[in-house]
């Protein structure tokens, strides 16, 4: 052979020789087996294949039990996890399978991976502490290739330093990849290769965002960063285009005709697209006929259309906070799926016969058109339910009593009630943000909610609940699953600071305390922090083919039907939902379950991105106050500081422990506090500090104070 060191085939050939004693199921091999095995019979492979196994039989990754003849020094020497970084390139290996602990990997052990990605780890019998220790193998899949951050050009090359904080390699671009992008710029930028010695990777200029710190650039960048497109390509706006304004006579012919009923929409006064709309009719039995028609968005979007795959692909509309990127082009969002007043719109509806004591009598599902006579701002409708006057007061009234008693029902069945506070900004021109103010949440938006509620129970249940073990009908469900025991038990524990107590024996009574809790803290100074505690010790809920309950809603079934504009979760529940009412037995649920696997990221995705631009315009409006003191709610707290929330606008910022100058404070994470060492202060989760603002970076979207007395 050549030179052994520099074999190009070496690593590639380590691979297949570590996949072949994978298989032997500890079966000792010599060379020339594992040679065979591998089908290579030249002496330049074989020789490698014994130099392998040589060299690694030193570094303790083979055992030579007999002379010449080899095999796995551990079984599972190998796992497959994801990459986590930490901030000073080290990383820690999250494994798929769950009862495994993470393995260490130290910063030149990573070879080429990057935060999130999917990799192939050797594990060593050696430990960092109580960790173990590996290295990267293999990278199996990039989490992202696509970035977004800063071009940095000098004379003869570029450097692009990226936005994301876990990304701690700058990018390499030469000066023909940069696609028309100047000095100082943000962009997006594409990994294209990444030479094996290589200490960066290459990358090309993908899409110029503008100059940084304006709103549209900074905004851009955020969707930029989680993978959202934005804008949609041309063949997807042309298919929007190509569908026709006026409703066939014969797909009316085929609906149920609702549009002599009564029905009108009640939404945010800020609204671009209608989803849902409520008929009502009094029966003359004394029930009530009360129809929730949602947006047939499934008639206009077919399966595999160039369409649905974007809407596939994007998953979510995404709200940030001076826009709505949505899932739909336009055409479909805010015209032909918008159940704008006056107009004749196909829905796919959920029909409910009532009593006044809000049981469900009868149910009907199916495709409809509809016309909605009314549309309702979210004021409008609760200025009736206050003054119980106005258009259609006494049907408005009845649904309010209806949805009053549902919401009653739900909470005495062990559902929880969070409502967290949320933020929202005056903005000026250029979005910049002139004020921060919290949303109040009425009567007339649970209203809406609970009928949303019943109409998605009620489909999972209808679906659920037909056919047994082989012959269940495969579907798309919402799952919320129970809270882990320990973070709850922390939870309970921290509540009791403020005097309040939890009983967590069980899930019921857990969710029967949580509500009396919610209920108590109403107002109160501490009601955001312990809010968003008690929902970061719940688990997140997500979609999944597996009957499964929803714990937060206590309800035994429930899917997402109600939002097919924004959700495509609730288009495949249309789909499925048609499929199986005209006469449908089987689907291929493994297709199902990756599609709703996918929805499931990228709705955690937009809800980062939105948060991401809050903190944006949260940083951006102190920004010009620098020195203003202000009362605040100590809201966090690490090992570098203390994390603070405005009392009046809950901007968030942090307090660096290293600005604390009174003392030496460390950080006592199980009771949520940081301590002096010498006086003993304590400064703890939801106790109350004066701060001044200190600095404002937008870039990073951090704020920072400086705690006062």
């Amino acid at each position: 052979m050549k030179s052994k060191k520099n074999n190009p085939y070496k690593e590639v050939l380590t691979q297949l020789v570590l996949g072949v004693f994978e298989k032997a199921n500890n079966q000792l091999l010599n060379y020339k087996q594992v040679s065979s095995k591998l089908n290579l019979f030249d002496s330049e492979s074989k020789e490698a294949i014994a130099d392998i196994l040589e060299n690694g039989t030193q570094s303790g990754l083979f055992a030579q039990p007999e002379r010449g003849r080899f095999k796995l020094k551990q079984l599972q020497v190998y796992i497959t996890g994801t990459v986590d970084m930490t901030a000073d390139g080290s990383a820690y290996i999250v494994p798929e399978d769950e009862l495994e602990n993470d393995i260490y990997i130290a910063p030149r052990k990573l070879r080429q991976a990057l935060h999130g990605d999917t990799v192939k780890v050797h594990v060593y019998d050696r430990k960092k502490g109580n960790k173990r220790e590996g290295e990267v193998v293999e990278i199996l899949q990039r989490a992202k290739t696509d970035f977004t951050g800063t071009i940095d050009i000098s004379k003869s090359y570029a450097f692009f330093l990226a936005d994301d904080r876990k990304m701690l390699h700058d990018i390499f671009v030469p000066l023909d990849n940069l696609n028309g992008a100047k000095d100082g710029e943000k962009v997006v930028v594409t990994i294209i290769e990444w030479p094996k010695n290589a200490k960066n990777p290459i990358g090309r200029v993908k899409s110029i965002l503008g100059k940084k710190g304006e709103n549209n650039t900074e905004m851009n960048a955020i969707l930029a960063d989680y993978g959202f497109p934005l804008q949609f390509p041309k063949e997807v706006e042309e298919a929007a285009s190509a569908i026709p304004e006026k409703i066939p006579q014969t797909e009316i012919q085929k609906r149920r005709d609702f549009r002599d009923t009564l029905t009108f929409t009640i939404d945010p006064v800020d609204a671009k697209d209608f989803d849902d709309a409520i008929s009502f009719k009094k029966l003359d039995n004394g029930h009530y006929e009360i129809g929730v028609h949602i947006a047939d968005v499934s008639y206009y979007v077919q399966p595999d259309s160039v369409l649905d795959k974007e809407a596939f692909e994007r998953g979510t509309s995404v709200y940030l906070v001076d826009r709505v990127i949505p899932m739909l082009p336009e055409r479909l969002s805010n015209n032909l799926c918008s159940l704008r007043p006056h107009e004749e719109r196909l829905c796919f509806s959920a029909v409910f016969e009532m009593d006044d004591a809000a049981n469900v009598m009868d149910q009907w599902y199916g495709r409809t058109i509809i016309y909605s006579d009314r549309r309702f701002t979210y004021e409008e409708a609760q200025e009736i339910i206050e003054t119980k006057t106005g258009d259609h007061a006494e049907e408005i009234l009845k649904l309010n009593d209806l949805a009053q008693i549902l919401k009653e029902r739900r909470f005495k069945n062990g559902a929880i009630s969070f409502e967290t506070e949320e933020v929202k900004f005056v903005l000026g021109e250029q979005g910049k943000p002139l004020g921060v103010y919290t949303k109040i949440r009425k009567d007339a938006h649970k209203l809406i909610e609970d009928f949303m509620l019943l109409a998605n129970r009620k489909v999972a249940e209808y679906i659920g609940k037909q056919g047994k073990g082989k012959n269940k009908l495969g579907f798309v469900y919402r799952f919320h699953d129970v809270p882990n025991p320990e973070t709850l038990t922390n939870f309970s524990q921290f509540a009791s600071r403020f005097g309040h107590r939890l009983v967590i024996k069980s899930d019921k009574e857990t969710a029967k305390s949580l509500n009396s809790l919610m209920n108590k803290i109403e107002g109160s100074k501490e009601q955001n922090l312990l809010t968003s505690l008690a929902v970061r010790s719940m688990a997140k809920a997500i979609y999944t083919t597996k009957h499964s309950s929803h714990y937060g809603l206590a309800f035994d079934y429930y899917t997402h039907f109600t939002s097919p504009i924004r959700r495509y979760p609730d288009v495949m529940v249309h789909r499925l939902l048609q499929f199986y009412l005209e006469g449908g037995a089987k689907v291929n649920i493994e297709h199902y379950e990756k599609l709703a696997e996918h929805a499931s990221q990228m709705e955690k995705k937009a809800a980062e991105a939105e948060r991401a631009s809050i903190k944006y315009k949260q940083a951006e409006f102190l920004q010009d106050q620098i020195g203003v003191e202000y009362t605040g709610i100590v809201s966090g707290v690490t090992e570098w500081g203390m994390y603070v929330e405005i009392a009046d606008n809950k901007c968030e910022g942090m307090v660096r422990l290293r600005d604390i100058t009174d003392d030496f404070y460390t950080l006592d994470e199980k009771n949520y506090a940081i301590i002096g060492q010498r006086k003993k202060k304590v400064y703890q989760l939801g106790d109350e500090v004066q701060i001044k603002v200190k600095k404002v970076d937008l870039e990073k979207r951090q704020i920072d104070f400086t705690l006062l007395g």
